[in-house]
């Protein structure tokens, strides 16, 4: 195409002066060549000597002050994507400026507020650039039939309490010998994200974190479900939950997709912190149980995730249309079901929280 507006310029100059016969030579020459209609050709040779309208510079909105002040929301949010940023910046603002991390003109506030997403990710697109199994025994039949099966469609909207569970192996690239499990349970209706590191696979361990994690809820938990691994099914563990009117369930064999909130948050939250690398012994679980607890509120206070609204099916495709980002200290604010006064308490904690010192 350079090519050919380079030789419209050319010729064009020539055809415009030439006479009447020449013209027609020209344009028999200039058509054989470019391949152009012969009409299509006559009209760019007469409008090549047309003045293109000078282009102007496009005013740059978002300055060197709005990029930095970005990169400084992003890096404080755990380097969260655009969308997910954007929904975070009012609140993340106001805490950061309350406890005088950020200090910022109020016209460089105003257009952070006023940023979208897909911008968001094109100005943090340079700073972005710099920057696995093991067998197990097999609960028996009468167990496996003792607890329920729940599918991925039989959630609907259930009142916050009803959670998802599973352990993340920190084996490393071998699952020989002992390492550390990390216990993660995640809420349905808010996403509010629990986490403790066991020093084994074993299901009164299983209990103990469950009675601990219980406390540190800011509900009561109603629901467990689990996949169908012998240290979920077993008489310990279903023994402790109808002792404490839990309802327990489990998810079809091999299919992922039962459990997706808590594999979701099994990547984005344990395997973000911790990595793949192998952890055993006490000194590996204690510190890894260090970590959780600093980093709970952070990840429950100002890490917006997404959640799906609708799913609809048209032949092969399959649209999803999801809510707004909001993290689960938001979900649980905005649920009618939730109590006036554990939502005080949320408040009251978050008015003191720090975000880059419980990012830390």
């Amino acid at each position: 195409m350079a090519t050919r507006r380079e030789l419209v310029l050319a010729v064009g100059q020539r055809y415009r002066a030439a006479s009447r016969a020449e013209k027609r030579t020209i344009l028999d020459e200039f058509t054989a060549v470019t391949g152009y209609h012969r009409k299509h050709a006559i009209r760019m040779l007469r409008s090549a000597a047309r003045r293109q309208p000078a282009s102007r510079a496009r005013t740059r909105l978002y300055d060197e002050a709005v990029r930095q002040a970005l990169v400084v929301l992003w890096e404080a949010s755990d380097r969260i994507c655009g969308k997910r940023l954007k929904a975070l910046i009012p609140i993340l603002l106001d805490a950061m400026q309350r406890h005088g991390h950020l200090q910022l003109d109020p016209a460089v506030r105003e257009r952070l507020l006023a940023v979208s997403a897909a911008t968001i990710d094109r100005v943090l697109a340079g700073p972005r650039a710099h920057v696995r199994g093991r067998s197990r025994r097999r609960p028996t039949s009468a167990i496996r039939r003792s607890v329920p099966v729940r599918t991925f469609a039989d959630w609907k909207d259930p009142v916050p309490g009803y959670l998802e569970a599973d352990l993340v192996a920190h084996c490393g690239e071998s699952v020989a010998g002992s390492f550390v499990q990390s216990l993660v349970l995640t809420d349905i209706a808010s996403g509010w994200t629990e986490c403790m590191a066991l020093l084994v696979r074993e299901q009164t361990l299983i209990v103990e974190a469950l009675t601990k994690l219980r406390a540190a809820l800011p509900f009561a938990l109603l629901g467990f479900d689990t996949d169908n691994d012998s240290v979920f099914l077993n008489e310990t563990v279903i023994g402790y939950c109808t002792t404490h009117d839990i309802k327990q369930t489990r998810s079809r064999a091999y299919r992922k997709n039962d459990q997706a909130w808590i594999e979701q948050k099994n990547g984005a939250v344990v395997r973000r912190l911790t990595g793949y690398r192998r952890l055993e012994g006490m000194a590996a679980a204690k510190a890894l149980n260090r970590l959780y607890a600093a980093s709970r509120l952070f990840v429950n206070f100002f890490q917006p995730s997404f959640k799906l609204a609708s799913k609809v099916r048209t032949g092969a495709k399959v649209t999803k249309r999801y809510h707004p980002p909001a993290s689960p200290y938001q979900r649980l604010l905005a649920l009618d079901d939730v109590p006036s006064e554990i939502k005080m308490r949320l408040r009251a904690v978050f008015a003191v929280l720090d975000p880059i010192t419980a990012a830390r």
